[in-house]
């Protein structure tokens, strides 16, 4: 199912468009997703309470705001991936369904409400968000820091996962979230180097990347994880070439996931890359020695996130006894 653009607000009786800047775009024609693309429609008594904490506590999720194919799934398992710095975001990347253009003020009471909400949820292991704010002097990095420390206060064991804007010309905002010392540090390429004009043209692929070897340079015990998106266009080599890439800026864990087109304004699906092709790239991530892989169409960035990290905890352990031995 394709996702609207346009909402109309009640309120002063017109469309709020929800991607502006695409609205002049040719229509780009939505392919057929194959059989193994296909997932339950939301609606389970889990997955009803897991909207209702989200709703009282006036929070964003990029689960709706993305359009994630794997909300049904993950919460009816309690599991939500907070958005901070609202819903509206200064980029306007081709793939994403992320409401595009000017945001509010940030919202000074939101770390404690994040904090107080993971608390209620009884998470383990969180993921939080954000849209880009370019609009801001240091990127949003403070608040992100903030958050951090709120769900370090409250739920003090739960394990905290972020996944970053790339703080593009904004000096020292990286440093301030990496000392708020999150467990996971995620930040995703997206897609291969050769595509960034078209499909990622506010941000810079080697920044990225560099962005990524600075927390390990800053904080060798920080996890590093970042995530691509197949299906626009890229070929094998590209990919193992990212992979190639990732390594080099120290990164421990990647993601690999069809890209599903939000609508007609966004980019066009080039191809429906197939199970047995996910499984090959998984098989050479684990060869390039990432400590995990998660490479599957219906793959996300926080999607199984804590499993994962248990997992990908339990493979660095490993790693280090096999050194001492």
């Amino acid at each position: 199912m394709v996702t609207l653009i346009n909402r109309l607000d009640a309120a002063v009786s017109k469309p709020d468009l929800r991607h502006p800047e695409k609205q002049n775009r040719p229509d780009t024609p939505i392919l057929k997703k194959p059989d193994w693309l296909r997932v339950k429609a939301p609606g389970s008594e889990g997955y009803n309470a897991t909207r209702q904490t989200v709703r009282d506590a006036k929070l964003v999720t990029v689960c709706e705001e993305a359009a994630c194919p794997n909300i049904g799934e993950c919460w009816t398992k309690n599991h939500a991936t907070l958005m901070i710095m609202g819903d509206t975001c200064t980029r306007a990347c081709a793939f994403c369904n992320v409401k595009t253009g000017l945001p509010q003020p940030l919202d000074a009471d939101e770390p404690n409400r994040v904090g107080m909400t993971v608390a209620k949820m009884g998470l383990s292991h969180v993921v939080i968000t954000s849209v880009d704010r370019d609009d801001l002097a240091d990127g949003g990095a403070e608040h992100f820091a903030e958050v951090i420390r709120q769900i370090r206060l409250q739920p003090p064991k739960t394990t905290v996962e972020i996944l970053t804007p790339d703080f593009l010309r904004k000096d020292g905002a990286a440093e301030v979230v990496i000392d708020a010392k999150p467990d996971v540090f995620n930040h995703n390429l997206e897609t291969v180097p050769r595509n960034y004009l078209k499909i990622r043209p506010g941000a810079r692929y080697y920044h990225s990347l560099r962005l990524l070897e600075r927390v390990k340079e800053r904080d060798p015990s920080q996890f590093t994880k970042s995530g691509i998106m197949v299906g626009l266009g890229e070929t094998k080599e590209e990919v193992m070439q990212v992979m190639d890439d990732m390594r080099s800026a120290g990164v421990d864990f990647i993601t690999i996931g069809q890209y599903l087109q939000p609508t007609r304004k966004h980019a066009a699906i080039d191809r429906f890359v197939t199970p047995d092709e996910f499984k090959a790239y998984e098989s050479i991530a684990r060869a390039k020695g990432f400590l995990m892989v998660s490479s599957s169409p219906l793959t996300r960035s926080s999607h199984h996130a804590g499993e994962d990290f248990e997992r990908l905890r339990a493979a660095r352990d490993a790693q280090l006894a096999g050194k001492r031995a």
